[in-house]
């Protein structure tokens, strides 16, 4: 039998990210991960990630900013460079409801371009201009909160499965593949394997198989700043893509992809896939070399209205549940794991009830994020 205070199940970024931040904190924390460090069954795998302040509800407003914060702070931390700034347009046939602070709408082709030289978007599109976006340094970050988590005095382990959990009293037993283990409060971050460990919230989430193609780096149209981060919104799924900063390469990919068993090890792109994607990347990048350096597949956690699933079950106030980050997740890191850190320490955060899982449990909305 082990006993901690504090133990968080599942360590992809938001996992990990929640060990950092509660373990800075003073408090004993132990980490567990069914698969091996660096492994790529769940969401958090890969070099590159988006960050920006364009979202179409200003509810996320403070909850960006603070996203932002956090990655700085985390970049102080670490000395470690996390966060390339590019600049990003958004763009969308139909009307939106992107903003955000510094966020603008223009509708003027000949300034798309000045802005961003390197991207066609489709004739009769707009975009929104976001000056912020810019691009993560994922792995390295993944690196530093685990690395955060373990110098504070967290204890993280990998290739153990948490296979069960029960609240009795105020404290919970959790039952791995390898041993019981009591805790004062457990943190599910298990990803797409959210329904597996909470089935009464099952029915939220469903997890899907996306791909995305890295093109070679150093090519003059993916440097910043003739390319930063951008979208297209289509009918047959969002388009984005993520500039080579600092020799990651080129990213792109499409928010879309079949219902996937997150137990299935996710198959490879196939050779459709990505001529597909860098097809797609060649039309709105005109003149990139679409040299494929990498092709993979990711598991999305999707709620039917994009937004998260945070904070303590009802029924068991003891279990913090952070899920289904609906594909824009990995921005929200370290504020997602300092929210976690309020959350076991029993501090409010009522601005995050929009997220809340009492929110799920008392309403039906489908509004996209």
């Amino acid at each position: 039998m082990t006993d901690v205070e504090v133990l968080v199940a599942g360590l992809g970024v938001h996992g990990s990210a929640a060990a950092y931040e509660v373990a800075r904190r003073g408090v004993d924390v132990l980490g567990l991960e069914q698969f091996g460090e660096g492994h790529s069954r769940g969401s958090s795998y890969g070099r590159t990630r988006m960050i920006r302040r364009a979202y179409p509800n200003p509810v996320w407003n403070p909850f960006v900013e603070r996203a932002f914060d956090g990655w700085a702070r985390w970049s102080a931390a670490s000395g470690e460079e996390l966060l390339h700034r590019t600049g990003g347009l958004y763009t969308f046939r139909e009307s939106t409801t992107m903003q955000g602070p510094g966020c603008r709408l223009v509708e003027d082709h000949a300034e798309m371009a000045r802005l961003m030289p390197g991207f066609q978007p489709p004739s009769g599109y707009r975009a929104v201009h976001d000056p912020s976006a810019g691009v993560l340094e994922a792995a390295r970050g993944l690196e530093v909160a685990r690395a955060g988590a373990r110098a504070a005095g967290a204890e993280l382990v990998f290739g153990e499965t948490v296979l069960s959990w029960r609240q009795e009293g105020e404290r919970c037993i959790v039952t791995t593949d390898q041993r019981e283990i009591t805790c004062r409060k457990l943190v599910l971050s298990a990803g797409a394997w959210a329904g597996h460990l909470v089935p009464e919230l099952a029915h939220l989430f469903e997890v899907w198989r996306i791909v995305t193609v890295t093109l070679a780096p150093g090519q003059e149209p993916g440097q910043v700043p003739q390319l930063g981060c951008f979208s297209v919104d289509r009918p047959e799924g969002l388009v984005f893509g993520i500039p080579d900063a600092d020799g990651n390469g080129f990213k792109a990919g499409v928010d879309l992809g079949p219902v996937w068993d997150p137990t299935v090890p996710a198959t490879p792109p196939t050779a459709d896939e990505i001529a597909g994607l860098t097809g797609l990347m060649q039309q709105y990048v005109p003149g990139i070399r679409a040299e494929v350096v990498e092709a993979v597949a990711c598991l999305y956690t999707m709620t039917a209205d994009r937004r998260f699933v945070l904070g303590p079950l009802p029924w068991a106030p003891a279990v913090t549940v952070a899920a289904a980050c609906s594909g824009h997740g990995f921005k929200f890191g370290p504020a997602l794991g300092e929210a976690v850190a309020d959350l076991v320490q029993e501090r409010p955060r009522p601005e995050l009830d929009f997220i809340g899982v009492q929110r799920r449990l008392t309403t039906q909305q489908e509004d996209q994020t």
